[in-house]
């Protein structure tokens, strides 16, 4: 209590200054309009910058949220748009928007963990077998290629098998002539950005350019757009191999899509058959 005495009596002037000087101004904003009027515009503009500002950190906190939500948004046109997609154009076809009428249906994951720099590449996504993920499902990019397949599930949490790893094999086709073919990462390869196509009869005329799409094996929908051929006239002994340019890119992935077949299981136990059994 002393020191606060000491305080005020040092600094009375100071003290006095300031409380008359406030009192001037409130008794000069209340007796003039004009003075009152930009008091009022000032006040609000500056508290409206504040509010700004702190809208605009609120929506950067919020991020994760709206993104989760775009994702999920995105994961049902992309089922709709394979479904249509699917379509046998040569008939007409009355479309039931059910789910189990649908052959895929795609829903969304956000990736946790990623490696690109190994020879065998996993991912890891905060999805498990809760939320209706499965082993062997397949898995695609939000926007153009394909990411590999489920390998391991937990009840929260899955890893992928992605593309970059050298037990990855995919089916496709050639769009322009449908000729069959096997994408692989490679031996050797450690470029992200490519792999390989392999198994194409040496007769297929290939092009630098033509589009590689999947084949509709292997629980991948037909028709997805993998990358472009690069290179050509890598031969083996009746069969062509083809370097490609990967539409999808690894280093910058947020989000995948798990694809859910509805015949998955019927084809694999179909094709597994021994021939005394069929």
């Amino acid at each position: 209590m002393r020191n606060l005495w000491i305080f005020i009596n040092k600094y009375n002037a100071f003290l006095f200054f300031i409380i008359f000087f406030t009192i001037g101004i409130a008794l000069t904003l209340q007796n003039n309009a004009y003075q009152k009027s930009v008091s009022l515009n000032s006040t609000n503009e500056i508290v409206g910058g504040i509010y700004q500002r702190l809208n605009v950190f609120k929506r950067y906190l919020n991020l994760g949220q709206v993104n989760d939500s775009l994702a999920l948004e995105n994961a049902k046109l992309k089922t709709q748009l394979i479904s249509l997609s699917n379509l046998d154009s040569s008939k007409t076809v009355v479309v039931r928007d059910t789910v189990n009428q649908q052959q895929f249906t795609l829903f969304s994951a956000r990736v946790i963990k990623n490696s690109i720099t190994l020879r065998n590449n996993v991912i890891t996504i905060n999805k498990g077998f809760k939320d209706g993920v499965e082993r062997d499902m397949a898995v695609i990019s939000p926007g153009k290629g394909v990411i590999g397949f489920v390998e391991n599930v937990s009840a929260n949490l899955a890893t992928i098998r992605t593309l970059l790893h050298k037990n990855t094999l995919i089916s496709i086709n050639i769009k322009k002539n449908n000729a069959f073919g096997s994408l692989v990462w490679g031996d050797d390869n450690f470029d992200y950005q490519t792999a390989y196509v392999k198994e194409i009869p040496n007769h297929i005329k290939v092009n630098v350019g033509d589009t590689i799409i999947t084949s509709g094996s292997g629980g991948f929908p037909k028709g997805i757009e993998i990358g472009k051929v690069i290179k050509t006239g890598i031969t083996g002994d009746s069969f062509l191999s083809l370097k490609i340019k990967l539409f999808n890119n690894f280093s910058t992935l947020q989000y995948v899509y798990l694809i859910k077949d509805r015949l998955a299981k019927e084809q694999k136990t179909l094709e597994t058959k021994r021939p005394d059994e069929q």
